[in-house]
């Protein structure tokens, strides 16, 4: 059932602007609702492969680069283009623009700059805070700071523009004055101490004292990580003591116990997604309406963010309403999760009232303003006792570049520092983290979110430690690795199975592992070969994750999807479509995503941050049936497949049960007094039919039908969230009670309109659990071979295998897909991609593909690359999130190999060809 006017104007209201978000799919079809969903009603579509799969191949309109106001119903023909102008220089007072170089043909209709938006009284939001453009008079804050907003009526000029300022020197700036120093963006220590035996108490761990800050800086700004005798930090300085014990004990070791030390960095890269960020806006004046298509992460995000940038700004720049309209990614891997690119489309928007407008970035564009991933600095010490392999301690500082604005660099910073053990067992740990403000372009969320960093640099440590003993890899990994129930780094343990020995058990039996010293006796001649491997458990999950979900069916059977997880490449429409058909029997033809305007029906609110609230707070919050921690999350930190279809499956089950579960006993003539009414858990559908022990297999179509003539339950709409653990509410349907692992219900009965249900009971998880830094993980080996030219330094990846787990596997072909995707971005990551810091990098303007490499087919073993998944543990257990964790053992494999072969270790990124031919000389 399509949502109302009414139903899309209440969704919510921001700074007193009504917030109306869609997704966009082909604009060939006439309907929005109608072309935002794939397959679609009457389309051909396989039996079996992504919902989405003939929309792409056939070349349909599905990402926010593809669209011009041509294709949007209602909108004015005409599209206008505009160009963002980004300073290359950090370190001069920034004069303003030099437009007298450009030709009449490229002069801009109108030019935004810093004074116009304090003229009309826009805000920045909290998580950009900073210039959104750099103000005449000002250095800039950073490489890549916008200056200027360019608006132009048509393309020529844009463009004509656009080359004159890669290729011209049209900024003005003044004096020099350095770049521009500002606070760290975090700086954090997590220390652990275990108790004397594993089930004892920690006798120090975060989970248990929470997280610690030091509360001195030297005059660098460097936090001082020493416990300094002082009244002030009384709580600091019980971690800080704690963790100078371990150092102390890895400073001076006893014959016993093999000590390392070791320095590792690495680089800052772009994420690469094959779309650059655009973007098409409408400022209708006569409704007061502004109009965005945009692809992001985070749609609700996004449209709030709009929304706040507006909610104080003089009448004729202040909408009353916001369409925000999501497209498909082109590609995201985190880059697109909180990018500021859709303020800058909504101000060109509103400069240009009237008309159309499009902002596109080309990929130099993309690249001097696009977020990076950090480069990290990271110094490593590991305590291993020779007798038993058991690694004893670990302690390690991390500095991360944060560029120049913070982003996520707080959180990346925690995830990698809490990430820094990977999947062992170590009982005594200590790990400072900071990230820093540089005038470097601003770095963030990016697939492997600082585990990548952090367990590179671990696993390079951990294979040389085997050496050092001398003990096999694969077995010293097998000794050490975490297990059920043992504690992670900040004292608890995963809430979800482990399964690293059985991983390390497939690669020890793999050909690749069983042939290495034969391959490398009968290497080429003038070549060298290598084998190794890595292993890694990745957290997914943000510790604060929502998803909301509708699913309805129709009398002849077919199913309909609503889900606000954004599909990026990942596959969550199929995946939608596969979790829904295990309760409901069918594949629904009507799947839409990153939608959060037709969940009206649950009247949401929220208040509060979910990541700092108090218990207090949360429990008082929790009283109003219609509060929940948080309303919609981004599609990030690999959620898709975990959180982004909880909704959808409860909502599924909701309408099984009440539902199809009474129309099927009524079909088969089973009274209500019947005992086996309550039996539905033990039935169960093949192809199509529901099936039941000693009764004939009923269709789907006919149950639906007769559902609907019942007035049973055919739509259920649910929120779900996740702190560490699913919020768990009881509602009334009808004369019975359910419970589930949602916080807000609404249903349909028959063809009748979505009616909410109050919950009569909700416990959301604790807000302690906020310590825990990760309780979900899932885990992958990769073993590689590689053959070495000498002369050249040349390398080529002969063979590798990757084994994941990721729990029970909606659409495994979507999971081969991103296992191999990961690997090639390890390959190109640990090989080939980086960008210089600073002056020279990405900031100026003048990086672009033909200076940035990336992994290409002849970089990767394209027939001989084996990925193999582990099945579930058990048919109930839930999907995990995987698309992190398939790049990260990639990238320390590699040079764990480069190392068998040639004899030596690299510790840092990217080994390049010329390295490993230094190296060999």
């Amino acid at each position: 059932m399509q949502p109302t006017r009414r139903e899309l104007m209440k969704w919510g209201v921001a700074s007193g602007i009504t917030l109306a978000l869609s997704r966009i799919s082909a604009a060939e079809s006439l309907s929005f609702l109608d072309r935002e969903t794939l397959p679609g009603r009457g389309v051909p579509r396989l039996a079996k492969g992504r919902v989405d799969g003939i929309a792409k191949v056939t070349g349909a309109k599905l990402y926010a680069s593809d669209f011009r106001a041509a294709d949007m119903p209602g909108w004015p023909a005409e599209t206008a283009h505009a160009l963002l102008v980004r300073t290359p220089d950090a370190s001069h007072i920034y004069l303003g623009l030099d437009l007298d170089q450009l030709d009449a043909a490229a002069k801009p209709t109108v030019i935004v700059t810093a004074a116009d938006l304090e003229r009309i009284g826009t805000r920045v939001p909290e998580f950009y805070a900073g210039d959104l453009f750099c103000p005449v008079g000002n250095t800039p804050l950073y490489l890549g700071q916008p200056v200027a907003l360019l608006l132009f009526d048509t393309f020529d000029a844009q463009d004509r523009a656009r080359l004159a300022f890669r290729n011209g020197n049209l900024l003005k700036f003044g004096a020099e004055t350095g770049p521009l120093t500002g606070p760290n963006y975090a700086a954090f220590r997590f220390t652990r101490v275990a108790g004397a035996t594993p089930d004892a108490p920690d006798v120090y761990s975060p989970i248990q004292e929470g997280w610690i800050s030091p509360g001195f800086l030297e005059s660098s700004g460097r936090p001082i990580w020493k416990p300094l005798p002082v009244a002030k930090g009384g709580e600091y300085v019980k971690g800080a003591t704690y963790g100078e014990a371990i150092r102390s004990s890895l400073a001076a070791p006893d014959s016993g116990t093999l000590a390392l030390a070791r320095d590792f960095e690495t680089q800052s890269i772009d994420p690469m997604f094959l779309e650059p960020e655009a973007g098409l806006g409408w400022y209708d004046t006569a409704g007061k309406e502004l109009h965005l298509v945009l692809g992001v992460q985070s749609p609700f995000e996004a449209a709030s963010a709009v929304a706040f940038l507006l909610g104080e700004a003089t009448a004729d720049f202040k909408p009353e309403r916001i369409d925000a309209n999501f497209a498909y990614l082109g590609g995201g891997f985190g880059g697109r999760d909180h990018t500021p690119f859709p303020l800058y489309m909504a101000l060109a928007a509103l400069f240009f009232p009237g008309r159309p407008i499009r902002l596109a970035h080309d990929r130099y564009q993309q690249f001097q303003g696009g977020i990076k991933r950090h480069a990290f600095k990271m110094h490593s010490e590991i305590g291993v006792d020779r007798a038993s392999g058991k690694i004893t301690a670990f302690a390690a500082d991390h500095v991360l570049d944060g560029g120049g604005l913070a982003n996520y660099s707080p959180s990346v910073a925690v995830v990698g520092a809490t990430g820094a053990i990977g999947m062992y067992s170590v009982p005594k740990v200590d790990v400072t983290t900071v990230a820093e403000h540089t005038r470097g372009v601003t770095a963030g969320s990016m697939r492997g979110y600082g585990t990548l960093q952090t367990m590179t640099a671990l696993e390079v440590l951990i294979d040389e430690a085997a050496a050092g003993l001398p003990l096999d890899p694969i077995e010293f990994r097998r000794r050490n690795a975490l297990t059920v129930g043992e504690r992670t780094l900040t004292g608890n343990p995963y809430s979800v199975s482990v399964r690293t020995i059985e991983i390390l058990d497939k690669l020890e039996r793999h050909e690749i592992w069983q042939r290495r010293a034969e391959e490398k006796a009968k290497a080429r001649e003038g070549f060298l070969v290598g084998t190794s491997l890595a292993c890694s458990a990745k957290d997914y999950g943000t510790g604060a994750d929502c998803s909301l979900g509708t699913v309805e069916i129709r009398p002849d059977g077919s199913i309909s999807i609503h889900g606000d997880a954004v599909e990026m490449g990942n596959g969550i429409g199929t995946a939608l479509a596969n979790r829904v058909a295990q309760h409901l029997g069918g594949i629904a033809d009507a799947v839409t995503v990153a939608e959060v305007n037709v969940f009206g029906a649950l009247e949401l609110v929220t208040s509060g941050d979910p990541y700092s609230m108090t218990q207090a707070a949360q429990d008082a919050a929790a009283a109003n049936p219609r509060w929940v921690p948080a309303i919609s999350s981004a599609t990030s930190a690999s959620i898709g497949a975990h959180v982004g279809t909880q909704a959808v499956a409860e909502a599924a089950r909701i309408v099984f049960r009440f539902g199809l579960w009474p129309a099927a006993l009524d079909l088969w003539g089973i009274p209500a007094s019947d005992p086996r009414n309550q039996q539905f858990e033990e039935a169960f559908w093949q192809d199509g039919w529901l099936v039941w022990s000693g009764l004939s297999p009923l269709p789907l179509a006919k149950i639906a039908a007769r559902a609907h003539a019942m007035k049973g339950v055919t739509g259920a709409m649910a929120h779900s969230f996740s702190r560490w653990a699913w919020a768990q509410a009881t509602f009334p349907i009808g004369t019975d009670t359910w419970s589930a692992d949602i916080d807000a219900l609404a249903i349909r009965r028959g063809a009748d309109p979505f009616q909410r249900l109050d919950r009569s009971v909700v416990t959301f998880p604790p807000t302690d659990y906020n310590r825990i830094g990760t309780s979900f993980a899932s885990a992958c080996g990769t073993l590689v071979r590689v053959e070495i030219e000498k002369a050249t330094g040349a390398l080529r990846i002969a063979k590798a295998y990757s084994v994941v787990e990721c729990g029970q596997a909606l659409v495994p072909e979507v999971v081969i897909g991103q296992s191999q995707g990961g690997f090639a971005m390890g390959v190109g990551y640990a090989l080939l991609e980086t960008l210089p810091p600073f002056e020279d990098g990405p900031g100026n303007g003048q990086w672009n593909l033909e200076r940035y490499l990336v992994a290409r087919g002849s970089n990767l073993p394209l027939h001989d690359l084996e990925i193999e998944l582990l099945p579930p543990l058990s048919p109930k257990e839930p999907p995990k999130g995987m698309a992190e964790v398939v790049m990260i053992p990639v990238v320390p494999a590699l040079l764990n190999a480069i190392n068998d072969a040639i004899g030596h270790r690299f510790q840092s990124l990217p080994v390049t060809e010329a390295m490993i031919k230094g190296a060999l000389a």
